[in-house]
């Protein structure tokens, strides 16, 4: 079965598919797919730019589309950047480091530091069905980026028991505790019910 993935992120899409290799799916890119646009993500949660995304490129495919929404929700700046993590500093053109940097700037020496990464997965099925999933990832924002490994704010971002930087662990490390990893084991199980219930 083909699956779409709503995204052009080879990061993103190494990812799942190291996610998804237990389950019976060809995970393919929205381009693999002959999907070129870009989807407004006009939602005010995640959970909403997920829908949105998947929706549309199951409607333009005819194939069952898989999105996710992600972010960092840092508490000392009000849940920024929240849905706005990818376009944070206002540029579609801003890298990794600029969107980072921002984040840094803003917490400037502040000692509460607590922050997670939210990702809410949403597969649209070309009858309309919809299944969702979310998984959550608490850590806290670094002084300074560490790590090589990963991409967004992997650098900055210390996940809870670690010491060291989501970039500084491995893919395997990485997914066992990411809010990706969460939210892709969660919808596995809803995958699987959804199968079973029919």
């Amino acid at each position: 079965m083909k699956l779409v993935l709503a995204s052009d992120n080879r990061h993103k899409l190494e990812e799942f598919r190291v996610l998804f290799t237990s389950l019976d799916v060809e995970l393919i890119s929205k381009a693999e797919a002959g999907f070129t646009d870009e989807v407004e993500e006009n939602g005010s949660t995640f959970a909403e730019n997920a829908f949105i995304k998947a929706e549309a490129v199951m409607r333009a495919t005819g194939l069952p589309a898989v999105a996710d929404d992600s972010g960092l929700c840092v508490d000392a700046l009000g849940g920024e950047p929240g849905v706005y993590s990818a376009r944070y500093t206002g540029s579609h053109d801003a890298s990794d480091r600029d969107r980072y940097e921002l984040v840094l700037k803003k917490l400037g020496d502040r000692t509460d530091r607590s922050a997670r990464f939210v990702c809410s997965l949403c597969c649209v099925f070309p009858n309309e069905d919809v299944l969702r999933a979310e998984g959550v990832c608490e850590g806290s924002i670094l002084f300074a980026p560490r790590g090589e490994h990963g991409f967004g704010y992997d650098p900055v971002f210390s996940p809870v028991g670690k010491d060291c930087s989501m970039a500084e662990l491995t893919m395997e490390e990485k997914n066992a505790i990411s809010h990706r990893g969460r939210a892709l084991k969660e919808f596995r199980k809803v995958w699987e019910q959804y199968y079973a219930d029919k």
